[in-house]
């Protein structure tokens, strides 16, 4: 059952209720009986599943750490495949 939220226009007070979709809008406030307006709330969703770009086209980026440790990996690595000349 959905949940509408309603703001009186005469105390200020926001209320929300528990409706039924064929339910008609309530028109007076529960606290004052004033009049009421019902409000557009924001609704929050999460894309799961495959075919969205979180889990198909983000990858994982390498932490610095990683990187780092990487990059002092490949250095040592060259320097042994590279020895500097030394002039005699």
């Amino acid at each position: 059952m959905p949940i509408y939220e309603y703001k009186c226009r005469k105390c200020g007070k926001e209320f929300e209720e528990f409706q039924g979709i064929t339910e008609p809008a309530i028109t007076h406030c529960r606290f004052c009986k004033g009049p009421v307006s019902k409000l557009l709330s924001l609704s929050s969703f999460h894309l799961k599943g495959s075919g969205w770009y979180v889990t198909d086209y983000g990858g994982k980026k390498p932490s610095t750490r990683e990187s780092k440790k990487e990059k002092t990996e490949k250095a040592a690595s060259s320097e042994k495949a590279s020895p500097e000349k030394s002039d005699a």
